[in-house]
């Protein structure tokens, strides 16, 4: 008899968490009823309507999780509890063994989940953060010899500039769900934050590869469609979307559309969204490269790059930027910067002021919807 799936709200405070959503979490990983966890706000019943709870649910899922829809509609990824125990497996042997996680990250999201996950197989309760607590309070809340937390890019910017001492606390840093500047880490670096970069999916049940190396039993690849994933940390397809799953994980591989490279190394580098690349004027520019040497510039705290359609160029790179303290960015100023960094073609042509970057319920950048609001103040 097909099992139906247990839908949680998301959760209104870190009791909830511990007494609600952690139960359930470790009841899937031991093959209990099968959870999905619904992000807050509106994005709940768009959420609501992928996981369709009244509809059975396909053989072998465990965890259902919806996607941000970062470049389009949310999906609902179908996570096996091997799936997920591999992953949090590996992560704990790659980070030098089990130990106490702060959740910092929302539970509806692949990052959050998986915080949790770990917890359960490590046999620890993770702490979590309360909203507006300093990080060095939620330190001293964190027990245990060894200490981890996951975090992304935008909040290791924050903490970094307000308390670096409590990020060197832990052990480890996870930093994923977004590509993270290259100057964003060397700084984090210099001032002792152990810092390890994670690259994966919700379909790779979270990061899956670290610093660049896959985790053990995960392997990569890279050709001219992109990034492909393999191994047993895999999701088994999507929620009531057959077609979209043949796609996807095809040849026992999940096919990411991401770019990147493999160097002499072994290192996986990822370049970006295959879908988010701008042409302009026959030339590929990566908006995250944008995006990151834009962040270096002393008048930008933040900034989003995307692409506009132009009759001369075909498209032209165009910067929404979140001022620095005090400080009024200007084109003129930016475009050089760029251009002394990344080349003429990255230069943005076109640059809007925003007061914040818009996330989605992941915490990731919300590329569409700034978009879409300079669409309509054009």
């Amino acid at each position: 008899m097909p099992r139906q799936l247990t839908v949680l709200p998301a959760p209104d405070s870190p009791d909830a968490v511990l007494t609600t959503v952690l139960p359930a979490v470790r009841a899937a990983l031991d093959g209990g009823a099968p959870l999905a966890v619904l992000p807050a706000g509106p994005a709940a019943a768009a959420a609501r309507e992928v996981l369709a709870p009244g509809e059975p649910l396909e053989d072998g899922a465990d965890l259902v999780v919806v996607t941000s829809g970062s470049t389009g509609g949310g999906r609902g990824v179908l996570l096996p509890a091997a799936a997920l125990r591999a992953s949090a497996t590996a992560t704990l042997d790659r980070l030098g063994g089990p130990g106490t996680w702060l959740l910092a990250l929302p539970v509806p999201a692949i990052a959050g989940l998986q915080v949790l996950c770990r917890s359960v197989l490590a046999g620890t309760e993770p702490t979590v953060l309360r909203a507006g607590e300093p990080l060095a309070e939620a330190v001293t809340r964190t027990g245990g010899d060894r200490r981890y937390t996951a975090l992304v890019p935008t909040q290791l910017r924050r903490y970094l500039e307000r308390e670096p001492a409590a990020l060197r606390a832990f052990d480890a840093v996870l930093v994923g769900g977004a590509a993270t500047d290259p100057g964003l880490l060397a700084r984090a670096r210099e001032e002792g934050v152990a810092v390890v970069t994670t690259y994966g999916m919700t379909e790779t049940a979270g990061g899956c590869v670290y610093d660049g190396v896959p985790l053990d039993g995960v392997r990569v690849r890279v050709d001219d469609e992109g990034i492909a994933v393999a191994g047993p940390v895999l999701a088994l397809g999507y929620r009531r979307d057959p077609r979209g799953t043949a796609e996807a994980f095809t040849g026992g591989e999940f096919r990411t559309r991401d770019a990147g490279s493999i160097g002499p190394d072994g290192r996986l580098t990822v370049t970006g969204r295959l879908d988010d690349v701008v042409v302009t004027g026959g030339v590929n520019v990566a908006p995250q490269a944008v995006e990151g040497a834009l962040r270096e510039h002393p008048s930008v705290a933040d900034a989003v790059v995307f692409g506009r359609p132009d009759e001369e160029w075909g498209q032209r790179v165009v910067a929404a930027v979140v001022p620095a303290p005090g400080a009024v960015p200007e084109l003129g100023a930016l475009r050089p910067w760029v251009v002394e960094r990344l080349g003429g073609p990255s230069a943005p042509r076109e640059l809007h002021l925003l007061e914040t970057v818009p996330t989605l319920h992941t915490g990731k950048p919300d590329r569409r919807a700034v978009a879409a609001a300079v669409e309509d103040r054009a």
